[in-house]
């Protein structure tokens, strides 16, 4: 059972370009609506490189500053996602879905 805002190591390779590469945490986006009939999730990765970008989440995960990457949010197929290493804390999942709203809007 996959569920929004779990938090997942996730094999992001092979990627291309400017993408976001190697294994790394990242955020299921996508509502468990699709997490439960879908074979893919939605992904935001997560990274320790502070950019202060209006797209980017500032996150403390498992004692790591860090940044939920939602400005690279891709889908992924669930047999990429390698080990479930918990969940984002309910403020940051909050802005999450703030910036969201206002990336789509």
């Amino acid at each position: 059972m996959v569920n929004q805002f779990d938090v997942y190591l996730v094999s992001l390779d092979p990627m291309q370009g400017s993408e976001i590469k190697k294994t790394r945490p990242c955020v299921v986006i996508s509502p468990d609506d699709m997490n439960n009939h879908l074979k893919t999730v939605l992904i935001a990765p997560m990274t320790s490189t502070i950019r202060h970008y209006p797209t980017r989440v500032k996150t403390q995960f498992q004692g790591k500053k860090g940044e939920v990457v939602l400005d690279q949010m891709r889908a992924v197929d669930k047999t990429r996602l390698v080990k479930r290493l918990g969940t984002l804390h309910r403020s940051t999942s909050d802005k999450a879905l703030n910036v969201l709203q206002d990336m789509f809007a």
